[in-house]
């Protein structure tokens, strides 16, 4: 029944007082303390903080790649801390796509083969996959760069392919920590006209940790994180 009515009202991820603290010894550090958000769809939200500031844990937290100190993060009514490792990774391979700074494609495959990855463990035809990971690649620009490998491509068309990998599993929500941090200005301005279209084109929610306002900007939300807490800037 919540399940169901979360997804009635277009609320994808509801997290509730989350804190992360860590501890070695004596000392204890917090890093996020008593946080919480909702993310709806087709939401934009631009998340920015000095190096440091706890940006890229709050990411793996909205996930569920870490734990929670206290507090719950909550997926389409599944909260991902009370859930097993195996119902956890579905979840997240169904509602959510990851783009990181680093592009993270396997050298050894062409950019067709690397978008194709996260839908091979889905019980779906080759045939559908390459034709999905075909149409999305287009939809990048990168219809002549199919068969080309990560080193063949330029750093811009590099983190296209990694967008297009993240857009494949057609994820509700997309989390990007610092996806433009390693391209020029041009060229991050470009990939960010890039995610801001799909997020209109496909209604998908939009985290991004950026380090550059004038990026951030341009997102309807913007938080910053600041000694543990996430305050709205406007």
């Amino acid at each position: 029944m919540a399940s169901q009515l979360l997804k009635k009202n277009n609320l994808l991820l509801d997290v509730q007082s989350i804190s992360k603290r860590y501890h070695d010894g004596d000392i204890n550090v917090t890093v996020l303390d008593d946080i919480s958000l909702e993310i709806y769809e087709s939401d934009q939200i631009a998340i920015v903080g000095a190096s440091g500031s706890g940006k890229s844990t709050l990411l793996q937290l909205l996930a569920g790649l870490d734990a929670t100190s206290s507090g719950r993060v909550v997926l389409y009514g599944d909260s991902l801390s009370d859930v097993n490792s195996q119902r956890a990774d579905n979840l997240r391979n169904q509602h959510i796509g990851f783009i990181y700074q680093f592009h993270h494609l396997l050298p050894e495959f062409t950019a067709l083969e690397n978008v194709m990855m996260p839908l091979m463990v889905r019980a779906v035809s080759v045939r559908e996959i390459r034709q999905r990971a075909i149409n999305i690649l287009e939809s990048m620009q990168l219809e002549t760069r199919l068969n080309h490998k990560p080193s063949e491509l330029s750093g811009g068309e590099r983190q296209r392919v990694a967008i297009a990998r993240a857009l494949v599993t057609q994820p509700q929500l997309i989390l990007a920590d610092e996806p433009t941090g390693n391209l020029d200005r041009k060229t991050a301005s470009q990939v960010f006209d890039q995610l801001l279209e799909m997020n209109q084109v496909f209604k998908t929610a939009l985290v991004v940790v950026t380090h550059d306002l004038t990026l951030a900007q341009r997102m309807t939300n913007i938080y910053e994180l600041e000694d543990g807490h996430l305050k709205i800037m406007h």
